[in-house]
């Protein structure tokens, strides 16, 4: 009985000690492909080897504070990399941005604006206003926005719809914020002007983009509804400004993806001096 007991007690100790060492081996082999994945590149995968010795064996602590140690040098690498990356983007970008800008005018009053915006110069902002229609303009960090022109009716219109030649349409939000939406009287004609920005454009220049070689009819909503087609060059302009805005937007985002990665290389590297 008691040898028994003891055959027992002693094949626990075993599976045990052997259970153990086979964590540790296994958390080792975890690190071993983390630092392959590294030398590599494949920073992806290092990270994910290494959080997973954290969850799978949370009491390998040599393996996990090495796992620590590769951690800093795999976020440095990456963000290096990332740099690196940006860096190239935004030279492609910025090259096809000073060719884009030839199409536009570029405003700016410097009294009340601190950013300027662009405006196409295939439909001139200044003589937009002598029809009825739709014009665009861009703001230097690359804001879209959308003005219908409404003159010579008084239908107070606060939202307006586009509809292409099979019937597909776009309707922006109602817009009913002074400064966005005015109206203003000349000595022979009354003229109603609203901006549609951000959310209240509601992807009324993509639509136009996408059919811009189609007839396209504008509806200006309000107590009543008119309506008028678009000309080929204020389809061209708001096409030219969505470009833009696009462009504009996309490097904006490197910059700031690039400022992270900065800022967070400059993070690790004072962690390493202490």
């Amino acid at each position: 009985m008691i040898s028994h007991v003891r055959f027992v007690f002693l094949f626990l100790l075993l599976f045990a000690f052997f259970s153990c060492f086979g964590k540790k081996k296994d958390a080792k082999t975890y690190l071993d492909e983390a630092g392959r994945a590294y030398t590599e590149s494949n920073f992806t995968l290092a990270k994910l080897k290494i959080d997973s010795i954290k969850i799978l064996f949370p009491k390998s602590f040599d393996e996990i504070n090495a796992g620590f140690a590769l951690m800093q040098q795999v976020r440095m690498s990456e963000n290096k990399r990332n740099i690196i990356y940006c860096d190239s983007m935004l030279r492609e970008q910025y090259n096809q941005l000073n060719e884009m800008l030839t199409k536009f005018d570029f405003v700016r009053d410097d009294r009340y604006q601190e950013f300027g915006e662009y405006y196409p110069k295939i439909f001139p902002h200044k003589s937009s206003l002598n029809q009825n229609g739709l014009r665009s303009g861009v703001g230097e960090k690359g804001d879209l926005f959308i003005e219908s022109v409404l003159s010579g009716s008084t239908v107070k219109h606060h939202k307006i719809k586009v509809t292409a030649g099979d019937g597909n349409f776009a309707e922006t939000l109602a817009v009913t914020s002074d400064g966005l939406n005015y109206r203003f009287q000349t000595l022979d004609k009354s003229y109603e002007i609203v901006r549609f920005t951000g959310s209240n454009e509601n992807g009324i220049a993509r639509f136009i983009y996408t059919f811009q070689n189609d007839p396209i009819r504008v509806e200006f909503i309000g107590k009543r509804t008119v309506s008028v087609t678009l000309t080929q060059a204020a389809k061209q302009g708001i096409a030219n400004s969505f470009e833009l805005s696009t462009l504009l937007l996309n490097i904006e985002q490197l910059k700031f993806e690039k400022e992270k990665s900065e800022t967070l290389i400059r993070y690790l590297e004072s962690k390493e001096k202490k």
